[in-house]
């Protein structure tokens, strides 16, 4: 039988502990140590401030070290403490990562949750916590208008003039006060789950964990330690908070994007030339435009970055071969939230002529292990497929409010990742689906999908779905919204398995996850319900 082993949070504790100070990463104090190190390097973002527009676009990091203190000065004169939790629910900016810091700098606990949640589910995440404060913008709260915020939330704070909450505004110019260190094993940071299969989980992190993540990502870090970077990512993810610990640590300038339009993006990276660039796979996909754009954007990255879920062959081919540098490379993560990275591989130009899109790496040597078992845990020999399996330093505390579907998903220091692949003899990872994504008609959506990408160049995305007995569902995106070519795609289908006819729709359409995860479940729901209608009328 298999056996869960799950930890149980312990009371929380405010005391410094600066002997353990190397044993945990704590984002509180993450810029002004920068800062400190590496003085005044500049930090250039595509939108102002929310918080504070008047500082404009062209920061640096001891302006950014200030806006953090300054922050934690105001939420703490509004009344915030240590251990208490902070919900930073609002529109996408840099912001929300600056009250982050700054709530982790007096010892609260920063909960994220993403601009992009629907209302009914932001309310269900609100009613696991333990009354939290909330900060908001206008918009965001009025789309929470029919939840019943005060039986959920502690008080409301705003980054405006938002009706029914307070403006932070109202305690700007507060004393920061000294900064607050939890215990490196209780909860630090509360982040979400993708969702992509129903209501998120909110995962719990600690600094303990959240350092043997950054531990090895410095390490990848060190080849192009002082680069420029380019970011592209979520603010309400862990694995953005682990980046940025890198590249302040090396002093690398930054970009931070919130709009990921080539047309906005090409004259941004033109004008700052990234020797790093990190983004969602999907919005990599978008950025393929950038290889051939006015100005060369990409000539000068060094770096790819790609995590959160499978980036297509083609789409790394085309990123390298826009650099100029003499070898550039993408450094491609495997994981999720509540593991972080538990493999990872690096794809150079030269391989990336042969590169296996389902090939995810192998285990970070002495950090994560990774193996592939059958319904019964037991290990499957190579070249089986099989559920994968990672152990790792870098898993989280618990599922805040279902420790049970935590601790089914745990067995003697196990973490079933809810993915089906195997192991060759040389022990690399390869992913076959989501187990929940499984098609009995085709051995690999994934497979299909980067074959289906890179013989058709037009393609801005495919994603195949189970249609309503079962069968293989195409659902095709083409840039600029041309209608697909039924000729072309005849052709491109030779040789695979047989799907039903494609189904063509706007990009802008498909369901999608914080960091651009297709929703597959709510895409094949949608389907489902799409057919039902039509049969109705």
């Amino acid at each position: 039988m298999r056996k869960s082993q799950a930890r149980p949070l312990s009371q929380p504790l405010s005391l410094p502990l600066p002997s353990l100070a190397d044993r945990g990463f704590w984002l509180g104090p993450v810029f002004r140590r920068a800062a400190d190190r590496h003085g005044a390097v500049f930090v250039t973002l595509d939108r102002p401030l929310d918080v504070s527009p008047s500082l404009g676009v062209d920061l640096s990091y001891t302006v950014l070290a200030d806006v953090v203190e300054e922050l934690s000065g105001r939420l703490w004169e509004a009344g915030v403490r240590p251990s208490e939790q902070v919900v930073v629910h609002k529109a996408d900016n840099v912001d929300i990562m600056l009250l982050t810091c700054a709530a982790s700098r007096i010892g609260a606990v920063p909960v994220l949750l993403s601009p992009a949640l629907a209302p009914q589910v932001a309310g269900q995440l609100l009613a696991r916590l333990r009354r939290p404060w909330l900060i908001t913008d206008s918009a965001t709260l009025d789309g929470l208008k029919d939840l019943a915020l005060s039986g959920l939330v502690r008080r409301t704070l705003s980054v405006d003039d938002a009706p029914g909450a307070e403006p932070l505004a109202k305690y700007a110019g507060a004393e920061p006060p000294p900064p607050v260190r939890l215990h490196p094993r209780e909860p630090a940071l509360i982040t979400h789950s993708s969702g992509t299969t129903g209501v998120p989980k909110l995962a719990v992190h600690c600094a303990q964990t959240m350092w043997n993540r950054l531990v090895p990502q410095q390490a990848m870090g060190w080849p192009t330690r002082g680069e420029p970077a380019a970011l592209h990512m979520s603010f309400v993810h862990s694995r953005f908070y682990h980046l940025l610990g890198v590249l302040l640590h090396f002093g690398s300038p930054l970009v931070l994007i919130t709009d990921p339009d080539p047309a906005a993006v090409g004259p941004l990276l033109v004008r700052h030339r990234p020797g790093i660039v990190e983004t969602h796979p999907n919005t990599f996909v978008l950025w393929e435009e950038l290889a051939d754009a006015p100005g060369a954007p990409l000539s000068r990255v060094r770096s790819y970055g790609s995590t959160f879920d499978a980036i297509h062959p083609r789409t790394v081919r085309r990123l390298l071969g826009a650099s100029r540098r003499r070898t550039p490379w993408l450094i491609q993560l495997y994981g999720q939230s509540e593991t972080g990275p538990v493999a990872f591989q690096v794809v150079t130009r030269r391989g990336a002529a042969r590169v296996d899109g389902r090939r995810v790496g192998i285990g970070i040597p002495g950090f994560t292990r990774v193996r592939v078992t059958d319904a019964e845990g037991r290990r499957v020999a190579p070249g089986t497929p099989g559920r994968i399996e990672a152990r790792t330093r870098g898993r989280i505390l618990t599922y805040l409010g279902m420790p049970e579907r935590y601790d089914r998903q745990l067995t003697d220091g196990w973490w079933e990742m809810g993915d089906m692949g195997y192991r060759s003899r040389l022990g690399g990872l390869y992913l076959i689906d989501r187990e929940v994504d499984q098609i009995d008609a085709v051995h690999s959506n994934l497979e299909v999908e980067d074959a289906l990408m890179s013989r058709l160049e037009e393609l801005r995305e495919v994603v195949i779905v189970p249609g309503a007995d079962r069968e293989p569902v195409p659902v095709v995106c083409v840039r600029g919204e041309r209608p697909l070519d039924p000729e072309r795609w005849r052709q491109a289908t030779a040789g695979l398995p047989a799907m039903a006819e494609p189904r063509q729709w706007r990009f802008e359409d498909l369901p999608m996850t914080a960091t651009w995860k297709v929703k597959r479940v709510e895409i094949a729901r949608m389907l489902a319900g799409t057919r039902a209608e039509g049969a109705r009328a």
